[in-house]
């Protein structure tokens, strides 16, 4: 006999119902399915307390916690959002607002927080289609961070809560699903209350998954693959795995274990037979598995292996599971520093904040990448997330790159929650080879220096060693000594000035010791004289926290007994603005700005951090006004001597001191400033700054010509203003309007400037207006026109339960009011929406008809108003519905009626250049061909620049 669909459905649902397992369906591909859920969400703010501009959340007979399935308002699977705005994942909704001087400084003045309720909680909202087949997996959402205190329901039931903007979390949604049918999922997101004192954006900022698996499976972060007894022809690998059993009855299955080299050549296999396991429980296999002539991981070699989990059972394989992993292995030594595969190694590091000019928070992936060669390419080679774990792909970047990395907890303390939170850093990011140290916490000042700090500390090392005994534990201390100090295993110094490295080091001489944080040299990129007034630093010899990157280095490089150091910061960030307030909005810390451009600093390390002759001279020389006047030129170069010419004329060779620099007074007059690097007595570079002309064009320059069109892939462009002779003009400050064309978008532009209030993204507005006070009655049948509004009661009494339903043949007549205080501007688009009513709906307003007996028994409508439909002060809309028959609510979701939605057009995109330079961040769709962004500028020749988009696979996703 041949089942149907809906037969082979029903069967399932008998079988589950009476506790048979459900065996894996046999006609799908993949036993494991892990698909991006990133596309086609819908947005909108909320309100973290007016009920009304929280779309009536919560405010049911019963709520959500009070009996299963009874989300409402935006939580509730029938509430239409079709007049919410559609965005994809990632998405910051923090990036998008305007400054305001009653922001937060920690997060840049942006105008979300306490003082801006209206700003921040929002919603989201996706519905995703579920084939019957799945019925008898396992199905679940993954988010890899949502900031902050996310709350969310599927099918308007409540899954849970996660007050943390960093943390990943995932929800089983198996037995909430629509099978064979549509669903929804909803979160509401409240960034209200600040995790950190630095910008931390808004909204679902990282990748979502669907998952798919057999009720027999690996563990959400079920695999942890270590190396043991690495040498040059053989290493170990042992590879444990957490099987989960969620079926109905104990499973007997085989687990395969088989490693891939960085080619997709089987190098190791092993298998673990007959393993029985009980129902609603998990268990750890583990394999060692010996793998000949391993290649190692390393900085210069970063070369991945791939563990293959196979799981059997009954003959068939229920699951599939990819882990990344690279072989290699470190060491720390107390007076030697860190080992990386038995060879030691100085961490050239810096510390860093996940946003970026233009996007804030919400990173496509190739960003990440992006600004991970921009540290490489100065000589770092160690990254310090600060002060937060990060999104996974900037650890799958490091491993890819080669960058080692101290992987971050946000909040210490020993509590169960704040335990769970490390637990899940830690299980989560324990495979990636990047990852050395793991740091438990950052300037607890409470707690640094007593013994709850001791007692704290303590609890989380033995805890994080339970589930990762192969990595050492740090704590950025910042002065505190003598309690966290004590039992950390590494202890991290935050500012030589704030800790002395030489006596903890006599006094602990078995414990390791590392620079968490080192003063950078802070500084305004481009700017070489202070300008207090606007908030613009030339580099500064003694920044706030003490020093500079010279003074840093010089210390750390000259004890080997220290791991090495990680500088504040590598880029700069938005908020804590230090040491200035309003206006502004960005901190001046970075070696590298907002953007990603490079300051003066950068060239200092890397003239020391690594081997390639470095040769960078500073300032620009463009100094109308200042001709006779003493300016002072700095060299930075691992050369051994430099030689520094004005107009070809010779002001002195000098020789380089080590870990140093070189300077010179010179009298400023216009001109070519040139400096020529010697090595064996013979001049082997030179570096040149010129005065320039006045600007005359544009330029453009692409960090990648080629990308993918997946519709994620993103192209940096550098914005550069030039004279006739093509020389960057390093004082230009034009503004710069940008138009694109082809299967692209600009997804946000910034050019560095601490102060600047400009947007980051020029996008359309959608502001949607509800209609409120409304009334109602059951009318009559054979009723086609609207009663006097004043004639209607009030809604409650036809939308409380015990109020009687209509009859057949009768329908409701309903009449709603809003208040407008200003006529729409021109160019601005209005509409009605209506959800989803019933089989005829008809409407008005102001007394003028829009529809006449449209079906909105499936879905809500859009219907378009002109300007003149609406007026200033009182509006009101009336609509008759013929109810659904087998409807059991007495009115469609009860509490929202409709909205009234203005929608602005996006403005053209533009952004001043600052010191010459901007930046816009291209990404592609998922279409091929030609991408181009063209550059305008007033008294500017215009420039355009080529993306080509190119086809790619597309990964597994949810439409």
């Amino acid at each position: 006999m041949k089942l149907t669909t809906a037969s082979r459905l029903l069967l399932l649902l008998i079988a589950s119902a009476l506790g048979a397992t459900v065996a894996h369906p046999t006609d799908l591909s993949e036993p494991r399915e892990r698909l991006r859920m990133d596309t086609g969400w819908r947005f909108s703010l909320g309100h973290p307390y007016d009920t009304p501009k929280d779309f009536d959340h919560a405010t049911g007979y019963f709520s959500y916690l009070a009996k299963a399935g009874f989300g409402d308002g935006p939580a509730g699977a029938k509430f239409d959002d079709a007049a919410w705005r559609k965005v994809d994942l990632p998405h910051d909704w923090a990036i998008e607002l305007p400054f305001s001087a009653k922001g937060s400084a920690s997060h840049g003045y942006k105008a979300i927080g306490r003082n801006f309720p209206e700003n921040s909680v929002g919603w989201y909202r996706k519905s995703f289609f579920v084939p019957a087949s799945d019925l008898g997996r396992r199905i679940g959402v993954e988010f890899d961070g949502v900031y902050r205190d996310s709350v969310v329901w599927v099918n308007g039931f409540y899954l849970g809560r996660e007050p943390s903007g960093y943390t990943g979390f995932h929800y089983d949604l198996t037995d909430y699903l629509n099978y064979g049918g549509e669903n929804v999922i909803s979160v509401r997101v409240d960034a209200t209350m600040e995790e950190g004192w630095f910008y931390e954006g808004a909204g679902i900022y990282r990748h979502a998954w669907l998952t798919k698996t057999s009720p027999l499976h690996v563990a959400t972060w079920g695999t942890y693959v270590t190396t043991e007894n690495v040498e040059d022809r053989h290493a170990e690998v042992i590879a444990r795995t957490m099987v989960m059993n969620d079926g109905t009855s104990a499973a007997t299955f085989d687990v395969d274990q088989e490693i891939l080299d960085e080619t997709g050549k089987s190098v190791a296999s092993g298998s673990e037979g007959g393993v029985t396991i009980a129902a609603g429980v998990s268990m750890e296999v583990s394999e060692k598995l010996a793998v000949p002539n391993p290649c190692l991981w390393s900085i210069e070699t970063p070369v991945l292996h791939k563990l293959i989990t196979t799981i059997r059972s009954g003959g068939a394989i229920v699951d599939r599971y990819e882990t990344p992993f690279g072989i290699r292995t470190i060491h720390f030594d107390p007076d030697h520093g860190f080992f990386l595969n038995g060879k030691r190694v100085e961490l050239k590091g810096t510390d860093n904040h996940q946003d970026h000019a233009g996007v804030g928070v919400a990173l496509p992936d190739a960003l990440q990448e992006f600004r991970i060669k921009q540290l490489k390419a100065m000589g770092s080679n160690a990254y310090r997330c600060a002060h937060n774990p990060p999104t996974p792909e900037l650890l799958d970047a490091c491993d890819r790159l080669g960058m080692l990395v101290i992987d971050e907890n946000r909040l210490m303390g020993s509590s169960p929650e704040q335990l769970r939170q490390l637990g899940a850093m830690i299980r989560r990011d324990r495979n990636h080879p990047s990852v050395i140290l793991w740091s438990l916490g950052n300037e607890e000042w409470a707690i640094e220096g007593n013994i709850l700090g001791a007692r704290i500390a303590a609890s989380m090392q033995r805890f994080a060693r339970r589930l990762d005994p192969t990595r050492l534990d740090t704590v950025a201390i910042s002065g505190g000594w003598g309690g966290i100090s004590i039992t950390i295993d590494v202890a991290g110094f935050n500012y030589i000035k704030q800790g002395n490295t030489d006596k903890q080091h006599a006094e602990f001489p078995r414990q390791i010791g590392v620079g968490t944080e080192e003063t950078s040299t802070q500084a305004t990129r481009g700017i070489y004289f202070d300008d207090r007034a606007h908030a613009h630093l030339s580099p500064q010899l003694n920044g706030s926290s003490g020093g500079n990157a010279e003074s840093g280095w010089k210390h750390y490089a000259a004890r080997p007994y220290l791991a090495g150091v990680f500088f504040w910061t590598g880029f700069d960030y938005r908020g804590e603005p230090t040491p200035f307030d309003w206006p502004a909005v960005s901190t001046q810390f970075g070696i590298l700005d907002t953007c990603g451009f490079t300051k003066d600093c950068f060239y200092y390390l890397k003239a020391w951090w690594g081997d390639a002759p470095v040769l960078h001279i500073f300032p620009h020389w463009n100094w109308p006004g200042k001709e006779g006047q003493e300016i002072t030129v700095t060299a930075d170069s691992n050369d051994e001597a430099v030689e520094l010419l004005l107009n070809g004329q010779s002001l002195g060779k000098k020789e380089m001191p080590i870990n140093g620099h070189l300077e010179w007074k010179v009298v400023y007059q216009p001109g070519v400033l040139e400096a020529r690097g010697f090595r064996g007595g013979k001049v082997m570079e030179t570096a040149r700054v010129e005065t320039t002309g006045q600007a005359t064009r544009l330029q453009l320059a692409p960090d990648r010509a080629t990308i993918k069109a997946d519709g994620e892939d993103v192209s940096v462009i550098s914005v550069k203003v030039a004279d006739a002779q093509g020389r960057i003009v390093p004082t230009a400050d034009n503004n710069v309007t940008f138009t694109l064309e082809g299967p692209g978008q600009i997804i946000g532009v910034g050019n560095g400037d601490p102060v600047s209030h400009e947007p980051d993204q020029f996008l359309e507005t959608v502001r949607n207006f509800a209609w409120e006070n409304w009334h109602g009655r059951i009318a009559s049948p054979g009723t086609t026109k609207p009663a006097a509004p004043e004639t209607l009661e009030p809604l409650a009494a036809l939308s409380n339960w015990k109020a009687p339903l209509p009859k057949s043949g009768e329908i409701y007549d309903l009449s709603g009011s809003i208040t407008l205080n200003a006529a729409p501007i021109a160019g601005v688009k209005l509409g009605l929406f209506l959800p989803s009513l019933g089989t005829k709906t008809s409407v008005w307003i102001n007394g003028h008809e829009l529809a006449r007996d449209i079906d909105t028994s499936q879905r809500g409508v859009s219907l378009p108003l002109e300007p003149g439909q609406l007026i200033v002060g009182f509006n009101h809309v009336q609509i008759l519905v013929t109810p659904i028959l087998d409807q059991k609510n007495h009115l469609p979701e009860l509490t929202r009626f409709g909205s009234l939605q203005f929608q602005t057009p996006a403005p053209t995109w533009q952004r001043k250049v600052f010191n010459g330079y901007a930046q816009v961040i291209v990404q592609s769709n998922q279409q091929t061909g030609a991408i181009t962004l063209t550059a305008h500028g007033k008294d500017l020749s215009s420039a355009t620049v080529t993306i080509n988009s190119e086809t790619v696979a597309l990964p597994p996703a949810v439409p």
